[in-house]
């Protein structure tokens, strides 16, 4: 008898979690929400940075008005300053793809779902890093250097044209 409470309880459960991972329209549009503001903001930060960055001159971005020479002190702070930004700014491009393409995910209804392994993304990730393209458990791989991250191109190749090989099947092939 306790057992059968047992199943009846892990079958109950285990319906509730199967719930819990898929997403709903509802979700989905939140999380769309959720990404499109994020992408304003990172759009308004890179643009901010640009401007205060890349369009001053040298004697602007010292704060010196004046045609009086600049210490070369100076210039290596202006120059420090300047890579950072810039660096901060490629970082930000970067995070902008990964906004763009989870977008175009939740377009081909396949936002929520891991791309390497099909399984769906826990919430509570997507509500943390709503860009993710991988499960946590996939990830903390590719972190581990476990596994590769897989090709874009292998998910749709192109008509007419033969799937790539890896290079132990071309290998394989040439013995």
């Amino acid at each position: 008898m306790a057992q059968k409470r047992k199943k009846a309880i892990r079958k109950k459960t285990s319906s509730t979690r199967a719930k819990k991972s898929r997403l709903t329209a509802a979700d989905i549009e939140r999380f769309k929400q959720i990404l499109l503001e994020k992408r304003r903001e990172i759009v308004g930060n890179v643009n901010e940075m640009q401007n205060e960055t890349l369009k001053k001159s040298q004697l602007e971005a010292a704060g010196d008005l004046s045609s009086m020479p600049i210490h070369m002190a100076d210039i290596g702070t202006d120059n420090y300053d300047q890579e950072f930004a810039l660096g901060l700014m490629d970082s930000e491009r970067k995070l902008l793809k990964e906004i763009d393409d989870a977008l175009q995910r939740v377009e081909q209804k396949a936002y929520g779902v891991c791309q390497a392994t099909g399984k769906p993304i826990a919430k509570a990730r997507l509500q943390a890093k709503p860009w993710a393209r991988y499960g946590v458990e996939y990830a903390r791989m590719l972190e581990q250097g476990l596994v590769t991250e897989p090709e874009p191109s292998m998910s749709q190749p192109e008509q007419g044209a033969e799937p790539q090989k890896s290079q132990d099947e071309s290998e394989e092939d040439s013995s």
